[in-house]
C-alpha cells in the first residue's frame, strides 16, 4: 500500500549544507550529528549521503542507533556514554564505533573491560553529561585511548558570555591527554568562530535546513518538505465552522481540503491557524488534529481530492509560525511518513 503521507528529503541540499558547514570550519575537519533517526529523517540515508559528500565523522547517541547504520562501516561516536548493559554491543561493534566516555564510572568501566579507542566528554560548565575538567587534570583519563575529547556549548545560539568561559576551560585542556583531537562547536558554535572549532565540528541542526544563528541566514538550504495526499475537497459555508471545538469559523463560502497529516505525524497544535502549504497560499484553518488538518484552498481551485500539497516547513519560519523549536519540528516527524530522498 501506498501512504498518503510522504517526507521529501532533499539529498542535494544536504550535501551542499555540510559543505558549507566544513567550509565554515576553517581547518578543523567537519562532522555531522545523525542521532534521533538523522534528525528525523532517515539516519541511513543521512549517512550515506554525507559520507559521498566527504563527511568522515559521525555522532548518535545510543548503540541501538549506532548498531542500525553499522552495516555502512562509518566512523561512529555514540554520545551517551557506555552502560554496564551496552558492553556486549560496544564489544561487537568495535572498530566502527567508540564510546563517548560521559562519567567516572564510564571511564572506569571502559577501562577495567580493557579499553579501546574511545572519546570523552567534558562537561565545561552546561551541567548535563561530562566528567569534570578538574578530575582530567588529576589524571582521570590516563591510559586511556582517546580518540577526541570533547564539550557542549549550551548557549551557541545566544551572544552569550557563557560561550567564551566554556571555549577558555576547554581550551585550557589541550595537552592534558593524549586525545588526539578537540571538538567543541556544535551548528552554532561554528558561527562564533575559529577559536571554536579547534580539530573536529559536531554540525546537526543545521545540516537539515535549520538557522540557529543570524549568520547562517541565505547560507543553509531547506532539506525537509512534508507533502500530504488530498481526501477530500468541499465547500464550507459562511457562519460554517472547522474542526475540533469550532475554533474557525468561515467569513464566507469557502473551498476546504481535508489532508492527511496531523500531529501523530509532528506536525503539532501549534500550527493551527498559522500553518500553510503551497508557498503560503493555502493557509491552515481551525485545530490540527491527530491525523487532519484543513486547507483553505481558495487560492487553488485545480487542487482535488487524490492531489498531493506540499506543507510549508522550512524551518526557521515554521518554528517563528508555530511556537516549536526547530529541533522539535525535525525530530517529531512520525514513522508514518514515506521517505522520498
Amino acid at each position: 500500500m501506498t501512504a498518503p503521507l510522504r517526507l521529501r528529503i532533499d539529498c542535494d541540499a544536504l550535501q551542499a549544507n555540510w559543505r558549507t558547514l566544513d567550509r565554515m570550519s576553517g581547518a578543523a575537519a567537519c562532522g555531522a550529528a545523525i542521532k534521533a533517526d538523522g534528525y528525523g529523517l532517515g539516519a541511513a540515508t543521512v549517512a550515506a549521503t554525507l559520507a559521498a559528500a566527504g563527511c568522515r565523522d559521525f555522532f548518535v547517541a545510543t548503540w541501538d542507533e549506532a548498531a542500525a547504520i553499522a552495516a555502512q562501516r562509518l566512523p561512529l561516536s555514540v554520545l551517551h556514554g557506555v552502560r554496564a548493559e551496552d558492553m556486549a554491543v560496544a564489544r561487537a561493534l568495535a572498530g566502527i564505533a567508540r564510546p563517548v566516555l560521559d562519567t567516572d564510572a564510564q571511564v572506569a568501566r571502559w577501562r577495567d573491560a580493557g579499553g579501546g579507542a574511545c572519546d570523552v566528554m567534558v562537561d565545561t560548565g552546561m551541567n548535563r553529561l561530562g566528567v569534570s575538567p578538574q578530575a582530567v587534570r588529576e589524571g582521570l583519563l590516563d591510559g586511556l585511548t582517546i580518540e577526541t575529547l570533547m564539550s557542549h556549548l549550551a548557549c551557541a545560539d545566544e551572544d552569550s558570555p557563557m560561550n567564551s568561559r566554556q571555549q577558555a576551560t576547554f581550551a585550557a585542556l589541550a595537552g592534558a591527554t593524549g586525545a588526539q583531537r578537540m571538538s567543541l562547536a556544535n551548528s552554532a558554535g561554528i558561527a562564533l568562530g575559529a577559536d571554536y572549532a579547534f580539530d573536529l565540528t559536531r554540525p546537526g541542526l543545521a545540516l537539515y535546513g535549520g538557522v540557529p544563528r543570524r549568520e547562517f541566514a541565505g547560507e543553509i538550504r531547506p532539506v525537509v518538505t512534508p507533502e500530504a495526499q488530498i481526501l477530500q475537497r468541499r465547500t464550507v459555508q459562511a457562519g460554517d465552522t472547522v474542526g475540533y471545538n469550532a475554533t474557525w469559523t468561515a467569513p464566507r463560502a469557502t473551498e476546504v481540503a481535508i489532508v492527511n497529516l496531523g500531529y501523530a505525524d509532528g506536525y503539532l497544535r501549534g500550527f493551527s491557524d498559522r500553518g500553510s502549504a503551497q508557498g503560503g497560499t493555502v493557509p491552515v484553518i481551525g485545530r490540527v488534529s491527530m491525523d487532519l488538518i484543513a486547507l483553505d484552498v481558495g487560492a487553488e481551485p485545480t487542487l482535488a481530492e487524490g492531489d498531493w500539497i506540499a506543507i510549508d516547513f522550512a524551518l526557521p519560519q515554521a518554528s517563528a509560525a508555530s511556537g516549536l523549536s526547530q529541533y522539535e519540528l525535525l525530530t517529531g516527524l512520525g514513522r508514518r511518513y514515506a521517505r522520498l530522498g
